[in-house]
Formats: C-alpha cells, structure tokens, sequence
C-alpha cells in the first residue's frame, strides 16, 4: 500500500509522542490488570487456609442462615452465601464496614457448621490484597478523589484516549512495510531492529484487545459525563435507569423465604448458570435486596467473574438482571458488551488466561516503545543525550519496573508478615509506596542504567522467594507460613515463578546492553567502557 511519506510522517510523531505521553501510566494499569484476572486465587493465595471455614451442602444452608440470624444482629442486616467456592466460608457477613466500600478495616464474621450441625463462627480482617491490585489497575496508584470517583481514574480515561490514539497512527504507519515485515524479527540487523520488530509484532496481533481496552476504559473513565449526554441528547424526561418502586410491605427475616427455594428460582430463570454467590442486602428497611451472582462457563458475563441477578429477598420479584439485555434498549445491550469486553469474563479459564498474557502484552508494548523512542533520539543526536531524554529514560525504568518490583516486595512480605500484625492491608499500602518511591528516586538519582540493574535481579529475586516462601511454609508452619492449598493457589505460585526466570532473563539482556552498548546511550554507565575492557584484558 502506497502512502505519501509527509503523511506517515505525521501518522508516526502521533503514534511517538501519544504512546510515550500515556505509556507510563498504562504500563502500571496493564501490568495490574492482567493480574486481576485471577483475583480470587490472589486473595486465596493471601491468606491461610484456616481463615476459611469448610464449605456445607446447599441443603444444609437453611440451617446455617437460620442458626447465625439467632446468633448475631448484624447478620440481620444482610449476609452472603458463597457457593461451590473453595476458597470462601459458606457463609459471611460485615461486623465492620461493607462490600461497598475499599477499607483497610473491615471486620468480616465467617460462619459454617460443624459435624453436628452446630454453628462455627470466626471473625477476621480480610486481606485486601487482590482488591488493592485492581485498585491500582483502575488508578495507576495515583491517590485522591475528584469528585464521587477517583482522581486516577480520570488520568487512565485520558491515557487510554491518548492510546488509541497511537494504536490507530501506528496502525497507518506501518501499512506501507506490514505485509513484508509482519512476522520478520530481524536480529541480524541489530538490537534495535530486533526489538522494533517485536514490539510492532506484539501490537499488531494483540490490535483487536487493545482498541477494546482503550475504548472501554474511556467509557469507564467519563461515564458519568456520557450518560449526562445521553440523558439531554436522547432520553429527555425519561429516566436514564428506571429504578423500581421500593416494596414497602411490612416483611420480616421470618419472611425469608428458603434458600433451596430461591434456588430453585434460579434454575427457572436462568437454567443454563450456576449461583457463585448470594448477598442479601437491606434486609431491614424497604431497599431490601437479593443480589445473585451467576456463572456461566460458555456465557458471555458482564461483571468481573458472574454475571448479577437481581431479586426482591422476599417476594423473589426480579428488579433486574445483566443476563438479558434484549429489552434494555441498544444502549443497555452495548454497556454490557463494553463490561463483558473489559473484563473477559468470558471463555471461561481459558479465556482468563488468554487475557492475562494479553494484559502482559500491553505492558511489553509500553516498556519497549519507550525504549525504542529513546534508542532512537540516541542515533539522531551527535552530541550526548539531552537532560529530556536521561529524564525519560529515568522515569521509564523507575516507574514502570519500580510499580512491578513494589508489588511483589509487598505480596511476599505481606506473606511473611500476616500472621505477625493486626492489620495486614496497612503493611500491602505502605510497603507499595514505600518501595515505589525509593526506587522511582533511584533511578532519577543514578540513571536509568544503574537502576534497571538494581530493580531487576531485585524483581527476580522476590518473585523467586514467593513460591520459596510456600515450601518454607510446607516444612516449617510454625513460621506462621502457609503452604499452597489448593490448585489455585499453587497456579500463583508457579506464575511467580514464571516470572522470576522473565525477570532474570532482562536482566542478563540489560547487563549485557550496559557494559556493550554504545556509550552514549542513555542506558550506558559511564564507567562501563572501562570495567568492560578490563573485564575482557582479565579473560
């Protein structure tokens, strides 16, 4: 395909300077994201397996909710029922806080039966660790509020917008060479060549996801200000979410009917789903709801893992439901397209994992297009690199590998540390920005060379120690460790792994651009040349 080479021109300072502008912040929010994907065998994974009770048959679950109503006040006001969930008690319920809410200080009962049928409660402070990864996929870490909404959230909405952005301009910049260098990774002709070809390769293929990405997040981002759209351009009057009446007949937890036959409900309604999940919620004022979480392994869901029916708890009369969206209008049915898109909550595992590895891609894609821009402003300059360029080198490392190396440092401490402090969430937030900071400042101190040399074994070696710290818990459990309990949690395990030998192998490739790259790079030491001659006169 012919294009005028003024156009490209134009096409490839778009693609440069919206990735390098947005690709900082996306890296965080892609690299968290792809571990949202298995947020449940995160939060397993966090926490002992005692914290857990063990599960009943759904036959025993009247039993259950009837003895913890008697037992407990708070109950009253609303529970959950986890079913077929290994990694959940049967039943749990808020002493403080709520679901609502992100709080570092929940108090949550769990609630179970004994051989005898007799009731077993434990309370705990449930860790928050997959919960405060997600929220650094929506935020970037980026702290306070705008408005009702996260001020992160906003700066995400508008990298993505950026993104898309360079996903379409890189998209017509490489027209004119795609059918002749699509698949070619070209090593012969250099490093940079090499990595070029990746990372054009790995945005091509991935193309699809990342404009589902972009655009998604745009919509999450601003959604207020686009229903505010839609409600002066289409629906006028018209409510925009038409909400039910509220029912006020005078029921009581004595009207609750039985779980077997809301279930029962269930299959009628949606014979082709299983139920994750039940909250009942508002069980004491006229709000009363019944929240069930569905799962359907060949569906297509809107909600991160289920998609949501919603019942009155009493009356079983539907309010509404994410299953069928033929009468939510074309509006409705393309918001649960957008959600069901975002969180790939469809596939099944192998879906998750297909989006797990795409998250990584994005990631890839960031990382190495800075990478690449700066390569490449080297080859232009005669001179050394401009203070810009050592800054954006600096912030390119310290941010995108400092987020990856503070996370991991906070999850294996946590480990180390659950059974030792009251409150392990505040440990996860302060050992995240602590070593985010210190390593950001690093690097903008000692360059970008030196600190990718520091952050990386560093990465290696703590997503090493995770699965290390599971065998220790095996062979010592007095430590106050754990050791795998389940397929899932040994899957965290093993990933952390995976990732230590990726860690390593940058490592080893950065190394060896350091002390035999051109020195007047930005990823050069200055004192390399030498240490790299004499290293070589000593051999």
């Amino acid at each position: 395909m012919k294009v005028r080479s003024d156009v490209l021109r134009v096409y490839q300072s778009i693609h440069i300077w919206t990735g390098i502008i947005a690709g900082i912040v996306l890296f965080i929010g892609f690299y968290a994201g792809s571990l949202t994907m298995f947020k449940g065998a995160i939060d397993a994974w966090s926490m002992p397996p005692s914290v857990t009770l063990p599960q009943v048959s759904s036959d025993r679950l009247d039993e259950l909710v009837s003895q913890a109503l008697a037992q407990d006040g708070k109950a009253k006001n609303g529970f959950s029922l986890h079913l077929n969930d290994e990694h959940q008690s049967p039943m749990t319920w808020y002493q403080q806080g709520s679901e609502r809410e992100l709080s570092m200080s929940n108090q949550l009962w769990h609630a179970s039966l004994d051989e005898q049928g007799q009731l077993v409660t434990q309370l705990s402070t449930p860790s928050e660790l997959a919960e405060l990864i997600d929220q650094l996929h929506r935020t970037a870490g980026i702290a306070g509020e705008v408005g009702h909404d996260q001020a992160g959230v906003y700066v995400l909405g508008v990298a993505a917008f950026l993104y898309f952005l360079a996903l379409v301009s890189g998209v017509i910049f490489l027209l004119p060479t795609l059918t002749k260098s699509f698949f070619a990774l070209r090593k012969d002709k250099g490093e940079s060549r090499f990595w070029l070809d990746a990372h054009n390769l790995v945005g091509i293929t991935s193309l699809p996801f990342h404009i589902v990405i972009s655009l998604t997040v745009i919509v999450f981002a601003f959604h207020d200000q686009l229903y505010d759209g839609l409600k002066q351009v289409v629906y006028g009057e018209k409510p925009l979410f038409a909400q039910p009446a509220p029912d006020r007949t005078p029921y009581t937890l004595a009207d609750l009917p039985q779980i077997t036959t809301v279930l029962a409900k269930v299959q009628e309604l949606a014979p082709e789903y299983q139920v994750h999940e039940m909250t009942f919620m508002n069980l004491d004022n006229p709000r009363a709801t019944l929240r069930l979480g569905l799962y359907n392994p060949n569906g297509f869901m809107r909600g991160p893992v289920t998609d949501y029916l919603y019942l009155h708890p009493y009356s079983l009369k539907v309010s509404n439901s994410t299953i069928d969206q033929s009468d939510k209008g074309i509006w409705g049915r393309t918001v649960a397209v957008f959600f069901g898109l975002h969180f790939g909550s469809y596939g099944g595992d192998l879906g998750r994992w297909v989006y797990f590895f795409l998250g990584l891609s994005g990631a890839f894609l960031f990382y190495s297009g800075n990478l690449l821009w700066l390569e490449k402003r080297r080859k232009k300059q005669a001179t050394e690199q401009t203070r810009a360029c050592r800054l954006m080198a600096s912030a390119t490392v310290g941010i995108c590998l400092g987020s990856v190396a503070a996370l991991a440092v906070s999850m294996l401490l946590g480990k180390w540390l659950y059974a030792h402090v009251s409150n392990i969430n505040h440990i996860y937030l302060w050992l995240y920005y602590l070593v985010f900071t210190v390593l950001v400042a690093y690097a903008f101190w000692r360059g970008a060379a030196r600190a990718a040399l520091l952050i990386l074994p560093l990465c290696a070696l703590v997503t090493f120690a995770m699965p290390i710290t599971s065998v220790i818990g095996l062979l010592v459990p007095s430590l106050g460790l754990w050791a795998p309990h389940s397929a899932a949690t040994l899957g965290v395990d093993l990933v952390a792994l995976g990732f230590s030998c990726v860690f390593y192998y940058g490592y080893r490739l950065t190394r060896q651009r350091v002390f035999n790259g051109p020195q007047d790079s930005v990823w050069a030491i200055p004192s390399a040349a030498p240490v790299a001659a004499l290293t070589q006169q000593t051999s």
